[in-house]
């Protein structure tokens, strides 16, 4: 019996392993950027662009650090890859309030979107940041990394220049 079981459970796995890689997508969650503009996230992965999506929180200081990093080669990859980043905050609502200070202060220039609930962080599979997303130019999410040190941006490059090619 012991040996069906896991049986059973292998292939489910497998199973569910194989459903979902190919075919993810970026969810039709409606959240807020940091200004309390409603923002559909699928539609990130439908205008044609390079989308990095990384999910952070003001007291997450790899979180910090990897954008801060990203946010150095942001220029330089928007031009040659054609690409966006956007970055969603999972500070709850007591600390919600430090996001939109913390990203003026470090002069971040790209879109900040709220998750304070934690809605797109459950739909997206993030148990805890930072949790790096790519998505290519037709919507579909080709890399997840979990956590950050130093020099994972490069990595992250590597995954993107492959989508150029």
């Amino acid at each position: 019996m012991k040996k069906i079981f896991t049986l059973l459970l292998l292939c489910s796995a497998a199973f569910t392993y194989a459903q979902s890689d190919s075919t993810a997508t970026l969810p039709d969650l409606t959240v807020k950027n940091i200004d309390g503009e409603d923002i559909l996230l699928s539609d990130y992965g439908r205008n044609g662009k390079i989308t990095v999506i990384s999910f952070w929180a003001t007291w997450c200081k790899p979180c910090i650090k990897e954008l801060k990093n990203v946010n150095d080669l942001l220029e330089e990859w928007q031009e040659e890859y054609d690409l966006e980043l956007v970055a969603v905050s999972v500070d709850d609502s007591r600390n919600a309030v430090k996001v939109k200070p913390m990203v003026n202060a470090l002069n971040w220039d790209f879109d900040v979107l709220m998750d304070p609930n934690g809605d797109l962080q459950r739909a997206m599979n993030v148990a805890n940041p930072p949790v790096t997303f790519l998505v290519d130019e037709n919507g579909k999410i080709v890399y997840t990394h979990t956590g950050y040190v130093e020099g994972d941006e490069y990595e992250l490059e590597d995954h993107i220049k492959e989508l150029k090619k």
